[in-house]
């Protein structure tokens, strides 16, 4: 017979038992899987679109896969880098605010900028970040426009793409645990790419909130649909009435109090994500490009009075950069070169928007 007192055995198992219930009572972790889940759900759901605008904008057959995403410490991913990388950050500014990044070696960096650009052997330059950093902006366009409309948020936005080519202990990751989508690329050179998409946690959360909440108005449309329907009636019977009496009934037209305002979303200049992403249909549209040397202003007169051998002068310094101009419009500066027996351009600045909105008014 027992004298009330446990033994060591009993003790043990209490002391596990008790742990694997706060364990697995603890919210953090179910909250952090859930998320990963919801997220890795929908990101498989966008690979076909990612697929079909870059092999458009790379002009051959590029293939994503299915992601896996994961939850990382900085210090564990940056482990799993090359030593080299290419970061494109391209925050979310709005919808779901916070950052978010994309990164992948030098390597698959330079195959999608040599693609893109038709060049072999092509270097990391300024412009081949900024063709990186279009294509970054392409995929980002098309995870907008798949969380618009599977959440039903308009507001979903994201800022320009900031590319560089640095090493990996520089790369400007989330502070603390993040989410990782790692993608396999095929570019059709026959080598293995991997791209890596990440989240900074609150966006991650706020995406992953959106995508599990019920879709918008499910009940309120149900409620809003009966409302309306009672009205409906209300209103047949006011008529009804009004037909048999000579007059309308106002009370059968319902109280004014159950009336409710309309609400019309905000207008905004910003493009809108599918304008974004269907950017892409235009990469192979052709237009002329011009350098010019200079200019001047004469008059009739002046003009019918050249003949061979007159020298015009222009507006221009000797070694002054020349004007680049597409469809007449300024979109850089560069110095003439020659190339074999033909003369070239090398460009050395590219416009800013703010100096070219003068040339669109």
């Amino acid at each position: 017979m027992s004298d009330g007192s446990l033994s060591q055995a009993e003790i043990d198992a209490l002391l596990s038992s008790g742990k694997s219930s706060s364990s697995s009572g603890g919210s953090k972790a179910p909250e952090e899987n859930a998320d990963t889940r919801a997220l890795e759900g929908f990101l498989s759901g966008t690979v076909d679109s990612l697929s079909s605008n870059l092999s458009v904008m790379t002009g051959g057959t590029v293939t994503f896969s299915s992601p896996k995403v994961s939850n990382k410490t900085r210090d564990g991913f940056i482990n799993e880098l090359p030593s080299m990388v290419t970061v494109v950050k391209v925050d979310f500014t709005s919808g779901f605010p916070g950052e978010h990044l994309f990164l992948m070696s030098e390597d698959t960096a330079k195959s999608i900028a040599s693609l893109m650009n038709n060049e072999d052997n092509i270097t990391l330059d300024e412009m081949a970040m900024s063709v990186i950093g279009e294509a970054v902006s392409q995929m980002t366009g098309t995870l907008i426009t798949a969380l618009t409309n599977k959440t039903g948020n308009k507001s979903i936005a994201s800022g320009s793409p900031e590319a560089a080519n640095i090493p990996k202990a520089t790369a400007a990751l989330p502070s603390n645990a993040f989410p990782v989508a790692a993608y396999q690329v095929n570019l059709g050179d026959g080598k293995d790419h991997k791209i890596w998409e990440i989240f900074g946690a609150s966006v991650a959360s706020g995406i992953a909130d959106a995508l599990n909440a019920p879709p918008p108005n499910k009940t309120g449309g149900n409620s809003g649909g009966n409302a309306n329907n009672m009205s409906s009636q209300n209103y047949a019977g006011a008529q009804n009435t009004g037909n048999q009496n000579g007059h309308i009934i106002g009370g059968a037209m319902g109280s004014p109090s159950s009336m409710q305002s309309v609400q019309f979303p905000n207008l905004s200049n910003t493009m809108t994500p599918r304008e974004q992403g269907n950017i892409g249909l235009l990469m192979d549209v052709y237009m002329e490009m011009t350098v010019e040397l200079g200019r001047t202003r004469k008059l009739i007169k002046e003009i019918l009075s050249m003949g061979e051998g007159t020298i015009i002068e222009l507006d221009k310094l000797a070694g002054e950069p020349v004007d680049i101009l597409v469809n007449n419009k300024l979109v850089a500066k560069g110095e003439v070169v020659v190339i074999d027996e033909n003369f070239g351009v090398r460009v050395t600045t590219i416009v800013s928007p703010s100096e070219r909105m003068p040339d669109l008014s």
